[in-house]
């Protein structure tokens, strides 16, 4: 997205004169193609409505002046709605006309609500044969459409064949662009761009999207700007020892007139530190951007009066590497993420820190979504956390956000869901009340390998969750599918009561489950955690307590159950043991019944094995 939003592009200059201007000041349009190989296909300039030339156009043509009011509204609210790209392109001829400096033919100009003031120079040279977006627009207008690149390939006649229109291609062959026909698109860019180099009217160059940043604002709250404007000495910046500037106090806040400092004698009123001689203050403060870019490095060294931060504490936090975690919404990447890059970067060249980016990670979270819209105050659709709190507790509000989806995609919130979890939660207490193994738990040694029976498919359910919620926790942050396997080692437990009210699960195993189901469910459900822990007799602290280890033996499988498809439909499963062999697994596969029904009076052409996962049985 920040490579997006610099948006480097390597192309070409050129000049489009305006009939009969040739000559004079403000007689040319400059247009920036990272296609020039294709501008005689260009069959129209099209210009930003807020281009500089557009005020020449309409200032003796009001019909003109208003059509092109009505092209700026239609972009605004586009812009406003952030669906810019989308919007229905709309335009008007202005019927003035410019010169392609490569072919000598006019070609109209037209105001086109897609084309933004902001991007390139304003202006584009529409080539509608290669480009959807101005074929469109030729389409709708009847602007001519004119073919000069054909796509390349090994059949001769199928290059010379017109292919279906808009299309683009980069190793194609150039056509109909009079002494550059015939040649490589590649060719085509460098050759066309000395060309036009050589002749005057344009030249190779780089355009960015991104601009230059204008960080002062006419506002009173942000931090002063610490410099100070001289008649002998010009600008001057404030010396070290007298920041850092203090904003006044009595502040009259008026909304017009330029800044609020610029009506405070007391701090507009300065000495020069260079000559001693009158000196004006800098009214406008930083843009708040310029605070959020490096505030984090502050939070290392917070209560320093004489610098930023001190070197060295910094890079006691930040290394080399810089912050190991960043987790914000995708909106930041190219605002506070992309500032904050640039400002670090600023720092090192200054030699104040050693890192060369903030942050080592970057995590994007998703938006909560409730009756099909994103939450926001503005449309009325937030829900309180202090309600869902009130009334099904903290722990499931908090439970339900972590499991209702992965925290890198949307939440559809659905009052109905946190109920369900509200639910499960209970689920989990009533288990520990019924079955309170705490008591003579500690009394007893175990084995862990001599479990049997249900004991045994509890054991191998607990390691198998331990596994899972450790990996999806650390490594994938998908604290959704960590809920669900305590979830399904809760229905284990609970499919397990008969056994445990008849002791056929010693207490002493018993009491390790339930201490390992606490320690799993703590970082989710911290309320409900802290109080089973207590219920089950442990004394110190929860947050303390080691997380819990799995043993991979323990969570292996005795019997696998392998699905077994016949020209890749299902039909039919298998058990096998978790240790079988292919042969043995594909000898089972053949003789269950709705396999054999299956491939009966059939050729067997192939058998696949994915160990442990699947058979496919190929017949014809």
């Amino acid at each position: 997205m920040q490579r997006n939003w610099i948006g480097r592009s390597e192309g070409t200059l050129v000049d489009f004169q305006l009939e009969g201007n040739a000559g004079a000041a403000g007689s040319k349009i400059s247009v920036f193609t990272t296609r020039v190989d294709t501008i005689f296909g260009a069959t129209s300039i099209q210009l930003a409505p807020e281009h500089p030339m557009v005020t020449d156009f309409t200032r003796y043509n009001q019909v003109l002046g208003a059509e092109v009011e009505k092209l700026i509204a239609e972009q605004r609210k586009a812009k406003e709605a952030g669906d810019i790209g989308e919007i229905e392109k709309h335009g008007v001829n202005t019927y003035r006309h410019a010169i392609n400096p490569f072919s000598g033919e006019k070609i109209p100009i037209w105001i086109a609500n897609y084309i933004l003031m902001d991007y390139g120079t304003g202006a584009i040279m529409s080539v509608p044969a290669h480009d959807e977006r101005d074929y469109d627009f030729a389409k709708k207008y009847k602007i001519e459409i004119r073919l000069v690149i054909l796509p390349v390939t090994d059949d001769p006649e199928a290059t010379m064949a017109e292919p279906q229109l808009p299309f683009t291609v980069h190793d194609g062959m150039t056509i109909n662009s009079g002494a550059f026909s015939g040649i490589s698109c590649a060719d085509a860019i460098k050759k066309m761009s000395a060309y036009a180099e050589e002749k005057g009217f344009g030249k190779a160059t780089v355009t960015y999207r991104l601009k230059d940043w204008g960080i002062s604002r006419q506002r009173y709250w942000g931090t002063p700007i610490p410099m100070l404007y001289c008649e002998k000495d010009g600008i001057v910046p404030v010396p070290e020892k007298d920041l850092p500037v203090i904003l006044p106090d009595k502040v009259e806040i008026t909304l017009t007139g330029g800044s609020p400092l610029g009506r405070v004698p007391e701090f507009v009123n300065a000495k020069c530190p260079k000559c001693g001689g009158s000196a004006r203050r800098e009214t406008d403060t930083m843009d708040t951007f310029v605070d959020s870019s490096w505030y984090f490095y502050r939070y290392t060294d917070a209560h320093n009066d004489r610098a930023p931060f001190d070197e060295k504490i910094a890079q006691y936090w930040f290394g080399d590497r810089g912050i190991d975690q960043y987790i914000g919404g995708v909106e930041h990447a190219i605002l506070h993420l992309i500032y904050s890059r640039f400002w670090t970067k600023f720092m090192r060249d200054l030699g104040m820190i050693t890192n060369d980016e903030p942050v080592e990670r970057l995590f994007t979270q998703g938006m909560v979504i409730k009756d099909g819209a994103k939450m926001s105050k503005s449309l009325g659709n937030v829900v309180s956390p202090d309600e869902m709190v009130a009334r099904y507790g903290a722990d499931a509000a908090r439970l339900y956000s972590l499991f209702a989806a992965p925290p890198d995609r949307d939440l559809d919130w659905q009052d109905s869901g946190i109920e369900g979890i509200q639910r499960f939660l209970g689920r989990v207490y009533r288990f520990f009340v019924r079955n309170p193994a705490a008591s003579h738990a500690h009394a007893e040694t175990l084995q862990a390998t001599s479990l049997q029976g249900d004991a045994r498919a509890i054991q191998r359910k607990l390691h198998q969750t331990i596994k899972r919620v450790s990996d999806d926790f650390q490594g994938r942050w998908h604290f959704n599918t960590c809920i669900s396997a305590i979830m399904e080692l809760v229905n284990v437990l609970y499919a397990s009561e008969e056994a445990i009210a008849k002791h056929a699960v010693p207490a002493a195993f018993l009491v390790d489950v339930q201490r390992n189901l606490v320690l799993l469910l703590a970082p989710f459900a911290p309320y409900l955690a802290h109080e089973l822990w207590e219920m089950i007799g442990e004394k110190g602290s929860l947050l303390r307590a080691p997380w819990p280890k799995y043993d991979a033996e323990l969570a292996k499988e005795e019997e696998l159950e392998i699905p077994v498809q016949v020209n890749g439909k299902l039909r039919g499963r298998v058990s096998v043991p978790a240790d079988a062999d292919e042969a043995l697994v594909l000898e089972r596969a053949l003789v269950e019944e709705k396999v054999k029904a299956a491939i009966a009076g059939k050729q067997i052409v192939k058998k696949i094995y994915v160990p442990g996962k699947m058979v496919n049985i190929v017949v014809k």
